[in-house]
């Protein structure tokens, strides 16, 4: 099925990820180099003969890129920075594993792991491409070996077509009942959209029955027929902790089919329904498994045309999921109901911590009417690393209030992005003077407000020990409006006076 005609791809530019096969390649000779030559750690560890490094360098290199491709694909619209920085950690974390074992160590778990086969199968290296019967044939060789050990596949970036499906059926089936982990992103590209579901039934029944951990469905175009497609699949499915259906044009009706064909969400930890069309009707629908999903710990709804009553329905279905650490609703369209209604949701969720320490409301309409409750939400978080408000209309009113829920404690936070926000010289110095008390803060970015020449002047001036944590103001417009009727062209000559008003403002949390 053509991805082009039903999804978003990713605008163009630089991508750091993935990495050549040759430079691949490179890495593992590196890595075998580090291992058998002279150095102060293979000074302290000792070092290992030839063979044995190049085993252990392959082997380093091979479960770092597919830590990093994970990341990879679970932050698609990044340029592949935070992978490569993972990449290398790995190998490093990696490498300095294998070099404390020693070459003693090193040979005897040669010697009890020489027989055991691999557990992750993945075809998904290389150039993006066709792959016809024969070629299956050649690719899928090791899943049929007797005895193999594979409980997790990866086919993406492989395009199935009926005859390579055909050619994967019969060792799907025989491998269903030890497999716990299937990713079939991206892996019926360019095919009509015929042929495509007739693939996507072709595996869905061959792993129908399988007890999986995690399924990935993501970069299909699916939409509703492509959801039913794999119904048998989804239907038999009871044990999911993770799902990912990113950039599958679900639509309302696919949500639809989403919510009624998984049987049971019980155990489901991450749900990612990234880029969509999902809109308030499929929100609902997405809703209904939000609130089936009591131990839910990440879940990802970003860009997908969700306004202010499915924004309500997802923040209400969210207020059971106590274990909740990870959550992301960028770019949508909530308005104030609905980021009044999450931000109450939220203020329940004293889990939202990190790893997943990022509170992330931006592009979603907000205005000074739910800056309260939004308030009280933070005051709650004390272990906020990062704050994204940006693309919103909280203006001074709002600003403050939310500066003013991050005066006491918050001594983790790292990054405040209220960019684009109306916001004028009084916000931003009462936003500016907060921040910069925390200790490790690393970013602050107003760009894109109305702050004057002056107030720029005076943030610029609370920073001044600190000019790198202040971000740029090339996008400011000192001369710029609100919009606000009722009070365009008051400008700064109130500022003051919203400023002493707000001086008193109690945030509390709400019962």
């Amino acid at each position: 099925m053509d991805t082009t005609s039903n999804s978003k791809h990713r605008p163009f530019s630089i991508k750091l990820w993935p990495p050549s096969e040759s430079t691949r390649l490179v890495l593992v000779q590196r890595l075998t180099n580090n291992l058998s030559s002279n150095s102060i750690f293979t000074q302290k560890y000792g070092a290992l003969n030839k063979e044995d490094a190049e085993e252990n360098a392959k082997k380093i290199e091979d479960i770092a890129f597919n830590v990093a491709n994970e990341q990879y694909d679970r932050e698609p619209d990044g340029d592949g920075g935070a992978a490569v920085q993972l990449y290398a950690k790995e190998c490093s974390k990696l490498l300095l594993e294998v070099l404390k074992r020693g070459p003693e160590k090193e040979k005897e778990l040669a010697s009890q792991n020489n027989a055991s086969a691999e557990t992750f199968f993945d075809i998904s290296k290389g150039q993006r491409a066709f792959i016809k019967a024969e070629e299956a044939e050649n690719l899928l060789r090791p899943l049929k070996e007797p005895g193999n050990s594979y409980t997790k596949i990866c086919f993406s970036n492989r395009s199935f077509g009926l005859e390579a499906a055909r050619v994967a059926e019969p060792i799907l089936v025989s491998l269903k009942n030890q497999l716990k982990e299937v990713d079939l992103s991206d892996f019926i590209a360019g095919r009509p959209e015929t042929e495509a579901l007739e693939v996507m039934n072709i595996f869905s029944a061959a792993l129908e029955g399988s007890v999986l951990k995690s399924l990935n469905l993501s970069n299909n175009a699916l939409g509703e027929k492509g959801v039913r497609a794999f119904g048998s699949l989804l239907k038999s499915q009871n044990c999911l902790e993770e799902l990912y259906l990113m950039n599958d044009g679900i639509s309302e009706e696919a949500a639809k089919a989403v919510c009624e064909l998984i049987p049971s969400t019980e155990k489901l930890k991450v749900l990612h329904f990234h880029n969509n069309m999902t809109g308030d009707e499929g929100a609902l629908a997405i809703s209904d498994v939000v609130k089936r999903s009591p131990l839910l710990e990440d879940f990802r709804c970003s860009s997908t045309r969700v306004g202010s009553g499915g924004g309500v329905a997802l923040a209400k279905a969210l207020e059971s999921c106590t274990n909740l650490k990870k959550l992301d609703l960028r770019d949508n369209m909530f308005g104030v109901e609905a980021g009044v209604a999450l931000s109450k949701a939220l203020s329940k969720h004293l889990d939202l911590v990190e790893v997943y320490l990022i509170l992330e409301m931006a592009g979603n309409d907000i205005t000074a009417a739910a800056a309260p409750t939004i308030a009280a939400c933070i005051a709650a978080k004390q272990h906020l690393t990062k704050l994204n408000l940006a693309e919103n209309e909280l203006k001074d009113e709002g600003t403050i209030q939310i500066s003013k829920a991050l005066e006491e404690g918050h001594t983790l936070l790292k990054e405040v992005d209220m960019s684009t926000n109306f916001i004028r010289r009084a916000g931003a110095r009462h936003l500016a003077q907060v921040v910069v008390q925390k200790p490790g803060f690393r970013l602050l970015n107003i760009n894109g407000n109305i702050i004057s020449d002056d107030g720029v002047d005076e943030v610029k001036e609370v920073f001044q020990k600190y000019p790198d944590v202040l971000g740029s103001f090339d996008e400011n417009d000192p001369e710029g409006d609100d919009d606000d009727g009722e009070n365009s062209g008051e400008g700064e000559a109130n500022e003051d006076e919203l400023e002493s008003k707000m001086k008193n403002l109690e945030v509390g949390q709400e019962e």
